[in-house]
């Protein structure tokens, strides 16, 4: 941790030797990871990051001379007890009872803030963001293919909250196109005002699918173009409809999203930017970049050479906008209501080109901000089905993974009588959703095994739950007043110094995941933890023990839950209510 005291020594010798300024290393020293080992230091210095003579051709050869080198200039004080070397490192250990202490003290005082305070953000300027994610399509149930946009737009929008930036989260719901018109016509067919009313997004899909067997028939398809014409117009009764479709399906989702955990601070629509599109098309039209095809449709010249051979269509031939002319109606409303300074798109992959166009057209428009826009882009998740087949609508997962949960946790031997068993499940079972999803590159597909979610033992959500639940029963049965005069000497185990030494590479974690925005980190972070935690709650037992060392282990139990407490995930992740 290089907001704790300890790192600073290091840094000072460093500084000292190199005759570099102390913050010029720091981003050169990390925490060095837990090892089976044991005997292991706690930081390292990567000589090839700061020497003047070494270069990406050095061979492992030079590298290991000039840290070994470096490492002979150095010497060992009251802090820093040992200095080694490794493949292009200079390893320092700290003294035991110096590091037990610190790292102790360090959690107590910062507190939530326990590696935010970290030097590694020290030039991170605070900003002010802008993450549109989940973006369903309403008057539709909500579709399977949205959770992972839900899941990692929130989990981006609590770690740049945790990190100190102001966030807006965005919900940019698709709500305007022909399919409305085929919609409004089939629930002037088929519609039942009731069953809207208390089933909005289950009736809908009912309609639409009734009328989706006539879609095909003449009389039915001038019918749809007529409704949305009238919707175009802005027809009074016509649209009274679809806002109740839209009104109704928020609602819904709303709900769907409290089970998630997720909020948002905004909902805005395609609806919103109908009008603001045809300005869009006036602009790309003054400044030379809209061009006309010879079927009439509009389109932008992204190619290099301006053949022609890459562009983006913007226009219908018909003079209507299309989805990416709304896309860059709304990019630009946003920048003018929110002056903010940067812009996250997550979706999934397959839209990857849609954002380089969108991304490219703002900047041949002369908006310099583009370069700050950012799509985070994911893979498909596959193998998704629930016990009466494939999955299709997100609340049959969610009951599903519910279902499964309380079943094995009838079925288990150790789980106590607890209060709300139903609640318990629903939150664990979404912990185990959300550590399957993100344990690999979002960018990757992956292949979902309810049978690997759901184990209670190795990198699960299950076990994540259940180590952080068995850690806050040691906090309540031995109380959470502060600690203070720890005998650290008690604390000299080779697990407790593991966890110690683990708990100094948080603001490494926190500030990789800061930088490429991927959960993969924090997640196997406190898996690992959690490991460590477990070999730790044998091997360091409070009970039985004389109270001088019980304190001092209870201590240590704190300081993993309180790690697990404060990860960047949904709160619902991590309830108080898990048997122990």
């Amino acid at each position: 941790m290089r907001s704790s005291p300890l790192s600073h020594p290091v840094l000072r010798m460093l500084s000292k030797v190199l005759d570099l300024p102390p913050e010029n290393l720091i981003k050169s020293i990390s925490a060095v990871p837990v090892s089976k080992k044991r005997h292991v230091a706690d930081f390292q210095l990567s000589v090839a990051s700061v020497m003047e003579d070494s270069s990406s051709e050095s061979s492992a050869q030079d590298l290991h001379l000039q840290a070994q080198k470096l490492a002979e200039r150095l010497k060992c004080d009251a802090v820093v007890s040992e200095i080694s070397t490794g493949p292009g490192t200079v390893n320092f250990r700290i003294n035991r009872e110096l590091l037990a202490k610190t790292v102790l003290q360090q959690v107590l005082k910062d507190g939530s803030e326990y590696g935010v305070k970290s030097e590694l953000f020290s030039t991170v300027p605070r900003q002010k963001v802008v993450i549109e994610f989940s973006s369903p399509n309403i008057a539709k149930k909500f579709h399977i293919g949205h959770l992972r946009s839900t899941i990692i737009g929130n989990f981006i929008a609590n770690l740049k909250v945790a990190l100190g930036h102001e966030v807006i989260r965005m919900n940019y719901l698709g709500d305007w196109g022909m399919q409305f018109g085929l919609l409004g016509v089939g629930f002037q067919c088929f519609g039942n005002k009731e069953k809207l009313k208390s089933s909005p997004l289950q009736h809908l899909f009912e309609v639409y699918v009734q009328i989706n067997k006539e879609a095909d028939d003449e009389n039915v398809k001038k019918l749809a173009k007529d409704f949305f014409r009238k919707l175009e117009e802005h027809d009074e009764q016509t649209l009274s409809l679809w806002k109740q479709f839209r009104d109704f399906s928020i609602e819904e989702y709303i709900r769907i999203y409290k089970r998630l955990g997720v909020h948002f601070d905004e909902y805005s629509g395609e609806s919103f930017y109908q009008q603001k599109s045809q300005e869009v098309l006036k602009m790309l039209e003054d400044k030379g970049l809209l061009q006309k095809t010879v079927k009439g449709t509009g389109v932008v010249d992204l190619s290099e050479k301006k053949d022609l051979s890459l562009f983006s269509t913007v226009m219908r031939s018909d003079g209507t906008s299309l989805y990416i002319t709304r896309d860059l109606a709304a990019a630009i409303d946003r920048m003018n209501k929110h002056s903010c300074d940067t812009m996250i798109y997550v979706t999934d992959k397959s839209q990857s080109s849609h954002f380089q166009h969108l991304f490219q057209i703002l900047k041949l428009m002369g908006y310099d901000w583009a370069e700050r826009c950012q799509h985070v882009s994911f893979g498909l998740v596959q193998g998704m089905k629930t016990r009466r087949g494939e999955v299709v609508f997100l609340e049959d997962v969610l009951n599903e993974v519910r279902s499964r949960m309380l079943q094995n946790m009838a079925s288990a031997k150790t789980t106590k009588e607890i209060e709300d068993p139903i609640e318990t499940a629903e939150k664990v079972g979404l912990a185990a959703l959300i550590i399957q999803d993100f344990r690999g590159l979002l960018s990757s597909d992956y292949q979902f095994s309810w049978d690997r979610a759901l184990q209670s033992r190795g990198d699960t959500g299950v076990f994540l739950q259940y180590t952080h639940a068995r850690l806050h029963s040691l906090e309540q049965m031995h109380g959470n007043e502060q600690l203070t005069d720890i005998n650290v000497a008690c604390l000299q185990e080779p697990d407790a110094i593991s966890v110690l030494q683990h708990l100094l590479r948080y603001d490494e974690v926190l500030y990789q995941s800061s930088q490429d925005l991927q959960p993969k980190h924090i997640v196997s972070y406190l898996l690992t933890l959690s490991h460590l935690a477990a070999v730790a709650h044998k091997t360091l037992p409070v009970k039985g023990s004389a109270p001088e060392v019980a304190q001092v282990w209870h201590s240590m139990g704190l300081l993993c839950g309180w790690g697990l407490s404060r990860v960047s995930l949904p709160r619902q992740m991590l309830p108080w209510s898990l048997p122990a």
